[in-house]
């Protein structure tokens, strides 16, 4: 299935900052079942962008806006190639943990074991895991891994609602268990924790969910999404959907793949000002048969160009303005 994805994301401030500097991932990782075709980063205020890969292979891009401004509009765009995904076998064969355990002890995964910033033990996750069956990590280890992760899945998706701004971006994973309320990335950290706990390595994906008519999707269409990935024996990283309760399929796009949100998030930067910001995050994602002509564009395609068009209309108009003061 082919996608294209626009992701536009804007930093409105309260006064004018005198710099930002700004790390993105937004361009689709290219591996396996999965090809970035074609990606372009337009920024505004205009800025010098480079890029670079990180230890874990993501695309991450840098950027500096040394001069006065009071808006920054960023928007990424990407045509992704995503074929299905091969059905996941019923169970592992018997010694599937002690094929786990080896590979383990190689050291390749440690850092997918350990707790993370956003991914650490806590007496909330101690206490869902015993109500969910999933306590006692030997007596969990006596099922199948793969019979063990859809569980785990299922069970996060069953005792957590989601609830949209229920949690922000720096929450700990005790506000969503003790509120049992939460958005895609507590599932994420969640499941990654518990499941690490168990001697399993996971790691937080992040991406884009194509949410197609007539399917039940929890989370937000919009906005991005987050997963988990579980490596299992002889099938490599596995992906995992707690919010939705489902195995990842060609709907899912990657991005970035980290131990947790902090290794990942779409934007980070600073600014040099005592002011306060305001986010607006849109994205889209549209499916098509075949990568979609240049020359023609559909009407939700141009309804986008003329808002970014605003978008940038505003942005020139405030630049001008500041230049006059």
């Amino acid at each position: 299935m082919f996608y294209t994805i626009r992701h536009m994301t804007k930093f409105r401030y309260s006064a004018a900052v005198s710099e930002s500097i700004m790390e993105l991932r937004m361009q689709p990782r290219t591996e396996a079942l999965q090809r970035c075709l074609n990606f372009q980063l337009s920024v505004f205020p205009r800025a010098r962008v480079s890029t670079y890969r990180d230890y874990l292979g993501n695309s991450v891009h840098h950027f500096n806006v040394p001069g006065q401004h009071r808006q920054l509009l960023i928007v990424a765009e990407a045509l992704v190639d995503v074929r299905p995904v091969a059905d996941l076998p019923a169970h592992l064969e018997a010694n599937a943990w002690d094929e786990m355990d080896a590979t383990i002890n190689g050291g390749d995964y440690w850092e997918m074991l350990m707790p993370s910033q956003f991914a650490r033990p806590c007496k909330e996750l101690a206490e869902f895991a015993a109500e969910a069956g999933y306590g006692d990590r030997e007596k969990s280890r006596q099922q199948d891994p793969i019979e063990l992760l859809l569980g785990i899945n299922a069970a996060l998706f069953s005792s957590i609602a989601y609830v949209p701004r229920s949690t922000s971006v720096d929450s700990p994973i005790e506000h969503a268990l003790r509120e049992r309320k939460g958005v895609c990335q507590d599932y994420a950290h969640i499941m990654i924790t518990l499941v690490r706990q168990l001697g399993i390595p996971a790691r937080y994906v992040s991406g884009y969910l194509f949410h197609r008519s007539g399917e039940l999707t929890r989370s937000a269409e919009g906005a991005t999404h987050a997963w988990v990935e579980a490596l299992l024996p002889g099938l490599g990283w596995v992906g995992f959907d707690p919010t939705n309760n489902v195995l990842v399929t060609d709907r899912h796009v990657r991005t970035a793949v980290g131990r947790d949100y902090a290794d990942v998030p779409p934007s980070r930067g600073v600014y040099k000002g005592s002011v306060k910001s305001e986010l607006t995050v849109r994205v889209r994602v549209a499916p098509s048969d075949a990568p979609p002509p240049e020359e023609e564009e559909s009407p939700a395609a141009e309804e986008w160009r003329e808002t970014l068009q605003e978008e940038v209309a505003e942005i020139s108009i405030a630049a001008q303005q500041q230049q006059q003061q």
